[in-house]
C-alpha cells in the first residue's frame, strides 16, 4: 500500500516540474512562487517536524535547530567555495554545479518523504493517509523547486528534466526501502532540520532576489505570499 500511495506523489512531482518548465516567460512569477513555497516547506512543514523528532537539547539549544543553521551555513559555505573557484577561471558567479547539488539535495529529501510514508503506513493506516495526503501534496512544490533550482543556475533543460524525474522516482524507492529497515526518529528529524537549513538558504539568497531583480513587481510578491500560503493549507489539511 505504502508503495502505491508514493506512485502520487511520483505523478505530482512530475507535474510540478511540468508547470515550471511551461511559464518562463513569466520566469519571476515561477522564481517568487518556488522562494515561497520553499519558505513555507521549511517553516511550516520540516522544521516543526524536525523538532517534534529530534527536539533534545544540546548545550541548550534543541539538536534540530543546530542542524538547521548548520545546513543554512553549509549551504552558504558551498556555494561561496564554488563561486570562488568559478570567479578565479573568470567565469559567472552562478555555478551550474550548486544548481546539481542542490537538486540533488531535493531529490534526497524525496527519498526521505517516501520512507516517512512506509515508516507511516507501519504504524496504521490513518497515520499512512495522513502523511501520504501532505507527502503527495508537497511534492507539486518539490518537482516545480528541482526543475527551477536546476535551471535557475544555468543547467540545460535535459539536465533538469533528469533531476526532475529522480525526484520523482525517489519516493518510491523510499518507500519500497521501508519493507526493510525501520528509521528511527530522531535521525529523521536531524536529517529534516539540516535539509530545512539549507533551503532556507537557497531560498533567502538565490531564488527569492532573482525573482526581484528584473521584475520587482507587485505580482512577484503576491505569488511568493501565495506560495507560503498553499504550504500553508497543506499543512492545515494534513493535520
Amino acid at each position: 500500500m505504502a508503495v502505491f500511495v508514493a506512485l502520487g506523489a511520483f505523478l505530482m512531482t512530475l507535474f510540478g516540474g511540468w508547470t515550471a518548465g511551461r511559464v518562463t516567460d513569466r520566469r519571476h512569477l515561477v522564481l517568487g512562487l518556488a522562494g515561497g513555497l520553499m519558505l513555507g516547506v521549511v517553516g511550516l512543514d520540516l522544521l516543526p517536524e524536525a523538532l517534534d523528532a529530534a527536539g533534545d537539547k544540546v548545550f541548550g539549544v534543541p539538536q534540530a535547530l543546530l542542524l538547521f543553521v548548520g545546513g543554512f551555513l553549509a549551504a552558504h559555505l558551498v556555494e561561496r567555495l564554488l563561486a570562488v573557484r568559478r570567479a578565479a577561471h573568470g567565469l559567472d558567479e552562478r555555478v551550474p554545479q550548486v544548481g546539481l547539488t542542490a537538486a540533488a539535495a531535493m531529490v534526497g529529501h524525496s527519498l526521505m518523504d517516501g520512507i516517512a510514508i512506509g515508516a507511516a503506513f507501519q504504524v496504521g493506516g490513518g497515520m499512512g493517509a495522513t502523511v501520504a495526503l501532505a507527502v503527495i501534496t508537497h511534492d507539486f512544490a518539490d518537482g516545480f523547486n528541482t526543475y527551477t533550482i536546476t535551471s535557475l543556475y544555468g543547467n540545460t533543460r535535459g539536465k533538469a528534466l533528469a533531476m526532475l524525474v529522480a525526484d520523482a522516482v525517489a519516493p518510491v524507492a523510499g518507500a519500497a526501502s521501508t519493507l526493510l529497515f525501520t528509521l528511527p526518529p530522531e535521525l529523521l528529524g536531524s536529517y529534516l532540520g539540516f535539509f530545512g537549513g539549507a533551503l532556507l538558504y537557497l531560498a533567502a539568497a538565490e531564488i527569492l532576489p532573482e525573482a526581484h531583480h528584473a521584475h520587482p513587481a507587485r505580482s512577484t510578491l503576491l505569488c511568493t505570499a501565495g506560495g507560503v500560503a498553499f504550504v500553508w493549507l497543506v499543512v492545515g489539511l494534513s493535520e
